[in-house]
């Protein structure tokens, strides 16, 4: 079997038939993914070939045990934890290949491999499902508990910390704040250049570290308020939108782009066997690859949403990130009712910053994380083993 066709098998329905997918409407509206606009008629192909180059990541079975409980699969309970991993992947992309890269099925750079490597089903990979699972344990939640989208994000600012290679910083907003002092400090890393005694050649340096913003927000109490629709759109159609951490209720789902008034997302309620790429070599490592990687999204109206989401932004330059805040501060601020705030300086009240101060504020959110969760009964309908 050729790769494409592995690639494709995914796509055909229980009779063998292939499916004709309904992932992106025939419209005359601009249709929108991470930040970039197409024509749904004159693009179609690309819009599904740049879908295709995302890293999709599912529930996986097989895999080596987490927790006390020993569980092998993350089937009901890691749907969040998935589209935590997406997004990341996305940064990752975005960071260490271009937001011009297409992954095909006989892909083998191998920054790409790398990149898939951090979120295979070992211990040791820095962003596995046992990495982030075990990580929301110091979140207060237990393996095999369900994350809300704040939850994940601070998951994986924490292990982004350890991954060197990664170089990138996560900054989770709190409170609905973005805080431009806060995010430079973390963002800009300044080197002493020079060790001659002429004091003229101890010149400092500033190098920019790629940010990953995320803004965890509640748009209504149980179902999205209309009045937050406009923003949303706002934020998938800045070129720095790397999608929104979000779903329907009960059900977690990568939000990656809108098409007039539906969302566009890959669903990670997929079982798919556990298993590694590496280098890419053997044919079971080509099948695996392609197990990352979804041909055609899904849609959902906007209104269907569940109100808990976290946007998601990267910034690979300070020039991105000035051009994002502008943006926000032009468009996002000027709504009757922005999705948060933007402001120069930590609010007083906030208290010092520090690393320590803000994980222990991220409890206030797990809260609200806690309302209606009753995972698996809601997920079993999507699973395909």
């Amino acid at each position: 079997m050729n790769m494409d066709a592995m690639f494709d098998i995914c796509y055909l329905s229980a009779d063998g038939n292939t499916i004709e997918p309904d992932d992106i409407p025939k419209t005359k509206e601009n249709v929108w993914v991470l930040g970039r606009k197409y024509s749904a008629i004159q693009d179609l192909e690309r819009i599904r070939r740049d879908i295709s180059s995302i890293i999709w990541c599912t529930y996986r079975k097989g895999f080596v045990p987490i927790g006390d409980e020993g569980l092998t699969s993350d089937k009901g309970w890691g749907c969040m934890l998935r589209c935590g991993q997406m997004v990341l992947g996305m940064a990752l992309v975005r960071i260490h290949l271009s937001a011009d890269w297409v992954w095909t099925p006989e892909t083998r750079d191998p920054t790409y491999l790398k990149i898939v490597q951090r979120f295979e089903e070992r211990k040791q990979a820095p962003y596995s499902i046992h990495q982030v699972a075990l990580m929301g344990a110091s979140e207060g939640k237990d393996v095999g508990q369900w994350f809300g989208p704040n939850t994940v994000a601070q998951v994986l600012r924490k292990l982004a910390v350890y991954d060197k290679w990664s170089s990138l910083v996560i900054h989770v907003a709190l409170d609905n704040t973005v805080v431009k002092e806060d995010i430079l400090q973390q963002c800009i890393v300044k080197h002493d250049q020079g060790d001659s005694s002429s004091a003229s050649d101890n010149v400092l340096i500033s190098d920019w570290m790629p940010l990953l913003l995320i803004v965890p927000l509640r748009l209504g109490l149980s179902e999205i308020n209309p009045v937050y629709i406009d923003g949303l759109k706002m934020c998938f159609q800045c070129p720095q939108s790397i999608g929104v951490i979000g779903g329907k209720p009960n059900q977690a789902l990568y939000l990656i782009g809108c098409v007039g008034d539906e969302v566009i997302y890959l669903d990670p309620h997929t079982t798919q066997r556990s298993g590694l790429v590496e280098n890419k070599m053997t044919d079971e490592q080509k099948e695996m690859d392609c197990t990352y990687h979804c041909k055609y999204a899904s849609r959902i109206p906007m209104l269907a949403m569940d109100p808990s989401v976290a946007v998601c932004f990267l910034c690979r330059t300070r020039s991105d990130f000035d051009q994002l805040c502008n943006t926000f501060e032009q468009n996002l601020m000027k709504e009757s009712q922005p999705l948060f705030e933007i402001c120069e300086k930590r609010p007083s009240h906030w208290g010092p910053s520090t690393n320590d101060i803000d994980l222990q504020y991220t409890s206030l959110f797990n809260d609200l994380e806690d309302v209606d969760r009753q995972f698996d009964d809601s997920d079993e309908e999507f699973e395909i083993l």
